[in-house]
């Protein structure tokens, strides 16, 4: 279905509910710029690091897209775990987990509340920025201490910039991408309110720095366009 959430006006904070689940594929690659490129190389990167029988988890999975993507794209077995807190999300992950015959454990889990065992992979798409900053640091913690040695933390993420002037030139920039994907202004002013003090994204330097004080040995951007980035975090 094609995204036409932001059309009217908005009565509420932004939201993974039943309106927005039904349209989330597409409002995902009209919203995110290479979105299919960024999910390619999380893919190609995981794959250098997985086995028969590792578990990877994907933290706030919503319509399991990634995790279909990556069993679809290698003869590993692999225990594949989807969590999200949005039932309407993980509904349409299981249609399109039968559909494509993906055998993937969906879970209706808090993040903060459920642990990680046994992780040779944990996957983050676009998740952490919903995360208040104190509650994001203890969890990239427990995503830290739940992967393996030799693990790997593949995460993307919105981002802005130090410099103000920089900042207001990323924000442009994107505003100029979302209207080439057909979205009007009225949409894109409804959905940025909406997303007020809801999401809430650090800079590179301050991702990095969060992931080095969980422990990670390594971090750096695999892919990055303006605003949106790509992280592989290594622990050793």
């Amino acid at each position: 279905m094609t995204d036409k959430v932001f059309e009217k006006s908005i009565t509420k904070q932004f939201e993974f509910d039943e309106e927005v689940a039904s349209v989330f594929d597409d409002m995902l690659n009209r919203s995110v710029p290479f979105y299919k490129e960024m999910q390619r190389l999380t893919i190609n990167f995981a794959l250098n690091y997985l086995e028969d029988d590792d578990t990877v988890y994907d933290l706030g999975c919503s319509t399991a897209s990634t995790l279909i993507e990556l069993s679809k794209h290698t003869s590993t077995k692999l225990n594949l775990v989807g969590i999200d807190n949005s039932p309407a999300m993980l509904a349409r992950a299981a249609n399109k987990c039968k559909a494509f015959g993906v055998d993937i454990k969906l879970l209706n889990e808090d993040l903060h509340t459920i642990d990680y065992p046994d992780a040779k992979l944990i996957i983050s798409n676009y998740t952490l920025q919903f995360i208040r900053p104190l509650q994001r640091e203890k969890l990239v913690k427990k995503i830290y201490e739940g992967l393996k040695p030799g693990g790997v933390f593949i995460f993307c993420e919105k981002v802005i910039s130090s410099d103000k002037v920089l900042g207001k030139q990323y924000i442009d920039e994107y505003y100029e991408f979302k209207k080439t994907q057909g979205y009007s202004e009225y949409e894109i002013s409804q959905k940025r309110e909406a997303l007020e003090n809801v999401l809430i994204p650090y800079t590179d330097e301050e991702n990095k720095k969060m992931i080095l004080d969980a422990g990670f040995n390594h971090c750096e951007i695999l892919f990055k366009w303006v605003n949106f980035a790509t992280f592989i975090a290594i622990k050793k």
